[in-house]
């Protein structure tokens, strides 16, 4: 998991203990720390989309584009996945543009635009 999340910052060529405390410091705001030295397989749905929130991240990055985050999720499940997201891209001053099909998922987003037969409404 560590890895994983460590490999965007690997190849921006940070150090490598500024990058491992990076990683560590989100790996601990998304509730993955205990997992850091686990394999994906090891993990649920759930903590393996945290990881790729972890990822998306920890380069501090001024957009991210999520699409279907929470595809495959029970309900629970996504709507943490979304909190997660939402709290974190607030912290670190990033926008998120989620793309989506399930309409519960954009409650409490400060913009929804929907897409119909081509047209933005």
């Amino acid at each position: 998991v560590a890895e994983n999340v460590e490999y965007p910052l690997f190849l921006d060529g940070l150090p490598r203990r500024e990058a491992r405390q990076r990683v560590a410091a989100m790996l601990e705001r998304v509730g993955l720390s205990d997992r850091a030295r686990h394999r994906p397989d090891e993990l649920s749905g759930g903590q393996r989309q945290r990881v790729a929130i972890a990822r998306a991240l920890v380069k501090k990055p001024r957009l991210v584009i999520a699409d279907e985050p929470t595809a495959n999720l029970d309900s629970r499940t996504a709507e943490e996945v979304i909190a997660i997201v939402r709290e974190l891209c607030h912290q670190e001053g990033s926008a998120c543009l989620i793309a989506t099909h399930d309409s519960r998922l954009t409650r409490g987003c400060d913009r929804i635009l929907a897409l119909h037969d081509g047209e933005i409404q």
